[in-house]
């Protein structure tokens, strides 16, 4: 029996209701496959700050490390808005703690969901690709970062930077996920203006001789949005830095039309196999990609599919449970082809499965 510390990090809103269901997911997979999956539970996010004064605490982070992986759920929120440190500052601060570069964000269309987008049935159909955003570099965090008044008026900075070995590693994990899948890359930049992204794009093609069997393309940002909307069946794999991942990530949910469909795991190494053929067991924080939206919490319209697939994200990548993983991937996809839509995928007025019964119905097909 294999035993595996997990830190749970339900946060704010509707995370504690995703988080849930992805807790019931994982003492399903542990009862059939003899696992031991240990929890240990903590607050963060506007939660934190409401019990002590600050969204991340340091006994937080000191459990973090000590974990196996984090399952993280949402943070934020109206109620903190004024705060002199955001509920956000969380998630931030646990990505930097733990050295976690590396966001994957897959996007795909399941078969028979292409109505639920509001684009053309057309245009989604087969729309299957990764989203790397590199996470621990770029505006969010390099100084100077600061506002300020003079005489005339108030100014803000904020700095993008990047190293070189920053954008390598990241550019590595790209090579090595489209090399997995159908090897093709996307590099996005915005080398027609910004320095770090010519430095970006230098370095990109430096590392693909590395990888002769992949091709790479680059693409300015701006046009990469019109193309993901437009074309999206034309990308496998994107990479980019932090803030670029950040928007073309969220406007990629419109192809699967619900953010709470898209998993997310950040990862503080590089996933795969290792020279022996063996999986590679990853430090990394698992959670779905949507918000903790307030105004749903608390009212079972949650999706926890994101959630449910970013479990089996950690199976996968943090404990080298591939068949595991590939079962929870099936259920879902199976829950979803007969026709199961949690509120926010289901017709105007039409009824909807609760965030539970979703959950029941992976359950039953796991």
């Amino acid at each position: 029996m294999a035993t595996f510390d997990i830190m749970v990090l339900p946060g704010d809103g509707i995370g504690p209701e995703v988080t849930g269901a992805s807790q019931q997911v994982l003492d399903a997979v542990a009862a059939r496959w003899k696992h031991n999956f240990r929890y240990q539970t903590d607050v963060v996010g506007g939660g934190a700050i409401d019990a002590y004064g600050t969204p991340l605490r340091d006994e937080t982070v000191k459990s973090a490390r000590r974990a196996n992986a984090v399952l993280f759920g949402a943070v934020g929120g109206p109620k903190w808005d004024n705060e002199p440190v955001r509920p956000e500052a969380a998630i931030l601060g646990l990505r930097k703690a733990l050295g976690l570069y590396a966001n994957i964000r897959p996007v795909k269309v399941f078969p028979g969901m292409e109505p639920a987008s509001p684009l053309k049935d057309d245009r989604v159909r087969g729309a299957d690709m990764v989203i790397l955003r590199e996470l621990t570099g770029g505006l969010y965090y390099a100084p100077p970062k600061k506002r300020w008044e003079t005489k005339a008026g108030r100014k803000g900075v904020d700095t993008l930077l990047y190293t070189e070995k920053e954008i390598e590693r990241i550019l590595r994990v790209g090579f090595e996920l489209a090399r997995s899948r159908r090897k093709k890359l996307t590099s996005v930049d915005k080398a027609n203006v910004l320095q770090s992204s010519r430095l970006w794009r230098e370095i990109a093609i430096e590392v693909s001789k590395d990888y002769p069997d992949v091709e790479l393309e680059h693409q300015l940002v701006d046009s990469c949005a019109m193309v993901l909307i437009t074309r999206p069946t034309s990308f496998d794999v994107m990479v980019m830095e932090n803030m670029f991942g950040d928007i073309i990530s969220d406007e990629a949910a419109v192809l699967s039309a619900s953010l709470g469909m898209l998993p997310s795991a950040s990862l503080a190494g590089l996933p795969g196999k290792d020279a022996r053929g063996r999986p590679r067991k990853v430090k990394g924080l698992y959670e779905p990609s949507h918000g903790s939206a307030p105004d749903i919490a608390g009212q079972g319209k949650a999706n926890p599919v994101g959630s449910i697939l970013s479990a089996a994200f950690m199976l996968q990548y943090s404990f080298g449970l591939a068949e595991e993983a590939a079962a929870i991937n099936a259920a879902v996809e199976s829950a979803l082809n007969d026709g199961h839509r949690t509120a926010d995928l289901a017709p105007p007025g039409a009824e909807f499965s609760t965030t539970q019964h979703m959950t029941d119905m992976v359950l039953e097909r796991l």
